[in-house]
């Protein structure tokens, strides 16, 4: 199965989510995630997005997940990936793994 490249989008904000205080902040998040993707699968092509929900948002997509957050409807920092939503808040590893190896991604050990 070849890849095409993945879009990976994390949605967060610099102030940490009111029910996610023991959580780390969007951009840790972002950078932790890419961190974690580039080891488990190197050499696997992918672009990761860091989206802020309070600047101004120019894409119409981008623009209704943000109104969704700020609407209470998700928590922040959300991970989407091709467009599915794989975590909101607490974010976790597994669940991005599973949707980037349902994307056609090997982990290398």
């Amino acid at each position: 199965m070849s890849i095409t490249t993945t879009i990976i989008e994390i949605y967060g904000a610099d102030i940490i989510c009111a029910s996610c205080v023991n959580s780390p902040s969007s951009k840790d998040t972002y950078e932790w995630l890419q961190a974690a993707i580039d080891r488990k699968y190197p050499n696997q092509p992918y672009d990761i997005t860091y989206i802020d929900i309070e600047s101004t948002v120019s894409d119409d997509k981008h623009k209704k997940i943000v109104q969704q957050i700020q609407d209470d409807e998700f928590f922040y920092p959300l991970v989407m990936i091709n467009d599915e939503m794989i975590g909101e808040g607490y974010i976790q590893l597994k669940p991005v793994f599973a949707a980037l190896e349902k994307n056609g991604y090997i982990a290398e050990s």
